[in-house]
């Protein structure tokens, strides 16, 4: 019963995220255009190429930060680590913002969206090989944790730098890309954006053992079989890959991955990852599709930054943990 009402709630609001917008389609016209019998033209160009790949876009960023949040928090047995806490977020927005203030007139006339996303994926993929190596040498999840933060510095401090020194249309551009959006995509890119997410999060399926055996304390997982470097190098590939596919095409998303995996234990009383992982997946398509839904909403009067709306959802609930004092148990059943 529970599994038909979230199938429900899912399928409303991804129908909502198809209805609203700036130009008022009646439910009758999106299900003529999804069923290719519409005649209008119009309708059709809105709904096929702009809402129903915002609202995929929508769901599988969610999923994406939502199942790199979960695995990072369980690695670093931390509730407030989140997609962004090695770095990766901040190398990603570093190498957008180089493409943008350095080689913007390069690659101008080739495709400057693709060539934004190329560079992000590029200093994401730096720090994400970097973590990697380094989680083989360094045991401590401290210490990889405060790599992490000197990323951030760093590729912060290099950010201001290019902001200092760009142009005023590149920095308009990057601004805008900061905000984080979900309509950036098309049709077309679509797949690239699409299977890696997939293929991370079927990866992350098939580590939930060893996230339950790391909940009870590195030393009992590793003494039942675990090899922490390994499974470490694992869990960090895979949330990286995550953070950085979601982080490149729709820009430095907050929260959304930090308080997902919260509301999944809260909902369902457990920390056992065979039973909040899926459930993860679910409230971060859910969330997400609910703050397009919130970015749309002015209509005519334009669309909202997404990073204005997801603090909507994040601070009352990080401030709900802390005013009643809740703990987040970990090594719940």
């Amino acid at each position: 019963m529970k599994i038909f009402f979230a199938v429900i709630l899912f399928v409303l609001l991804f129908v909502l995220n198809l209805l609203t917008g700036s130009a008022d389609i009646p439910f009758e016209e999106v299900l003529k255009v999804l069923t290719t019998k519409s005649d209008n033209e119009v309708f059709s160009v809105i709904v096929l190429e702009n809402r129903l790949p915002q609202a995929i876009t929508a769901v599988f960023a969610g999923i994406g930060l939502s199942v790199g949040g979960l695995i990072m928090q369980t690695v670093f047995f931390n509730p407030l680590a989140g997609p962004s806490v090695l770095g990766i977020s901040s190398a990603s927005t570093l190498g957008a913002a180089v493409v943008t203030f350095l080689f913007s007139n390069v690659f101008l006339e080739f495709n400057s969206r693709f060539s934004v996303v190329l560079g992000a994926l590029f200093g994401a993929a730096a720090v994400i090989l970097l973590i990697v190596f380094l989680s083989g040498i360094i045991r401590s999840s401290l210490t990889l944790l405060i790599i992490g933060l000197m990323i951030s510095y760093i590729s912060g401090s290099a950010v201001t730098v290019l902001n200092f020194f760009g142009t005023e249309q590149s920095v308009k551009n990057f601004t805008v890309w900061n905000m984080g959006s979900f309509s950036g995509l098309e049709n077309a890119d679509l797949p690239f954006f699409v299977l890696p997410v997939m293929i991370a999060g079927a990866a992350a399926f098939l580590t939930v053992k060893p996230l339950n055996l790391l909940l009870l304390g590195e030393n009992y997982a590793q003494n039942l079989g675990v090899n922490l470097r390994r499974t470490k190098a694992v869990l960090l590939l895979i949330a990286g890959v995550l953070t950085a596919v979601v982080t490149a095409y729709c820009g430095p998303v907050s929260f959304i991955g930090l308080i997902v995996p919260h509301v999944a234990r809260l909902v369902l009383k457990t920390s056992n990852h065979t039973k909040i992982l899926p459930a993860s997946v679910f409230f971060g398509a859910c969330t997400a599709l609910i703050c397009n839904l919130l970015c749309v909403l002015p209509g005519s009067y334009g669309i909202l930054p997404l990073n204005a709306v997801t603090p909507v959802f994040g601070v009352p609930v990080i401030l709900y943990l802390l005013v009643s004092k809740k703990n987040i148990n970990f090594a719940g059943s």
